[in-house]
Parts: structure tokens; sequence; C-alpha cells
């Protein structure tokens, strides 16, 4: 599974608040139901995610988080920070800041659909 699919779909099934279909977590992530089942797939294959009946409709499956992708998830998060931390190691602390500005101003207008 590529790393930046694995790492959007754990994300999503961590930042929500109840387990989701296969068909939600394509609407969080922002790739087709096909695609979807497969990353689900290789997910669970990998001990990242398991599926549970859906309490509400016997016929889909809800997604869980395991303890073994939130650890995927955190190992993930350390090296991205890691990485950013050492990019920014030349910046002043100005630089730093201005730059975390315009970052956060960036995301902030990112198109979201």
């Amino acid at each position: 599974m590529a790393h930046a699919a694995r790492f959007r779909l754990l994300d999503a099934l961590e930042a929500s608040d109840r387990p989701l279909s296969v068909s939600e977590l394509a609407d969080e992530i922002g790739v087709d139901q096909p695609r979807a089942s497969r990353l689900v797939q290789a997910a669970v294959h990998a001990g990242h995610v398991r599926r549970e009946a859906d309490p509400a409709d016997a016929r889909r499956s809800a997604l869980v988080l395991t303890s073994a992708g939130r650890d995927v998830l955190a190992s993930a998060r350390t090296t991205r920070r890691g990485a950013v931390e050492t990019a920014l190691t030349g910046f002043s602390a100005e630089e730093t800041a201005e730059f975390a500005r315009l970052l956060s101003r960036f995301v902030a207008a990112w198109p979201r659909d």
C-alpha cells in the first residue's frame, strides 16, 4: 500500500468518532470505492484495520483502527516531524514563524472537495 494512501486511510479512521464503512472512507480520503476497497483489504492484511459487523446494517462492514494501525500513524508522524525539524534547522526564529504563518494560510485555502 502506498505510504500516503495508507496514512490518509489510517488517519481518517482515527479522526472519525465512529467506525466507517468502505464507502464512507472512500469519501473521506477522496478515492473511488474500488480503490478504497483495495486499500482497506491491504490494511486488514497488514493488521492495521479490522472489519466488524455494522450494527446498523449487517450487510456492511464497519472499519476499526487496530493498535498496530495506531502505531503506524504514530511512527509516520514522528518521522514527518523529524523531517520538518531537520528542514527548518537553518531557519531563524523569525523565518520559522513566517513559514508557519504562510503554511497555515496555505492549508486553510486548500480545496477540500
